[in-house]
């Protein structure tokens, strides 16, 4: 099956007990992972090729070399991956054009219609960046990691996973349709839920979380020294049984 770009978004905020990240269960009825606890984030988009606006940031063509991608895939990597966390849980990573390299805008009511508009693809992430005047903050971003959806899935993807700090004075809202519970919950305290069958995960989120719960805090997170090497799970048959076997991290070998 073909394999289609995606971009996911982990993000962090500090808490009281440690750090959180930010989890939606998708919704029972989709065709892909229902009922699948994950992190914000969707497929790259024909309009997110889009330009025209401002960008905070390392150019496209810096990190391209880290996405494994051209720089206009680079670029349309990182306005999915915004348009994606604005859509799913009303958070925007954006600042005014004023202060490009200031705090990220503040969101609210006021903004239910561009995000409406802009789940129902009437409008592109780049338009309603201009539109508000908005430079997109691809400095709020980290690469993570890559996945690649293993041969045997209908519903191929080659998502790239970034961090990010959830902006100041922002809140995040789940439901845009896709799914029906948002939560924060510290990656140790998630990973084991899901081991324990008490959450549903796909393995990229199960280890991610595990990844994140490995490091001290989010500075650490975001200063991480990170490899964006393809990591390709497969399917195995074993007679009438089958396998994922997942590859080490770093390398796209088992």
């Amino acid at each position: 099956m073909p394999v289609r770009d995606a971009a996911t978004v982990v993000l962090l905020r500090a808490a009281p007990a440690g750090t959180e990240v930010y989890l939606l269960r998708r919704l029972g009825s989709m065709a892909f992972a229902p009922g699948a606890f994950v992190f914000p984030g969707g497929k790259v988009d024909e309009r997110d090729s889009e330009d025209g606006h401002g960008w905070a940031g390392p150019p496209p063509e810096q990190l391209a070399p880290a996405l494994g991608a051209s720089p206009a895939t680079a670029a349309a990597l990182v306005r999915a991956a915004v348009r994606e966390t604005f859509e799913e849980c009303g958070v925007l990573l954006a600042s005014p054009a004023a202060d490009p390299s200031g705090p990220a805008v503040s969101t609210g009511a006021g903004w239910a219609d561009d995000r409406e508009a802009l789940a129902a693809g009437s409008v592109s992430l780049a338009e309603l960046l201009v539109r508000r005047d908005l430079v997109l903050r691809g400095d709020l971003l980290r690469p993570w990691s890559r996945w690649i959806t293993p041969e045997a899935e209908e519903r191929r993807y080659d998502t790239r996973f970034f961090v990010a700090v959830m902006p100041a004075g922002q809140q995040a809202a789940g439901g845009t349709g896709e799914s029906d519970r948002a939560t924060w919950l510290r990656p140790a305290a998630a990973a084991d839920a899901a081991a324990a069958g008490e959450l549903t995960m796909l393995p990229p989120t199960r280890i991610t979380l595990g990844e994140l719960a490995a490091l001290p805090g989010i500075p650490a997170v975001m200063a991480a020294d990170r490899s964006t090497t393809p990591r390709r799970p497969a399917v195995i048959l074993d007679g009438d049984r089958a396998w994922l076997s997942i590859p080490d991290e770093g390398s796209d070998d088992d």
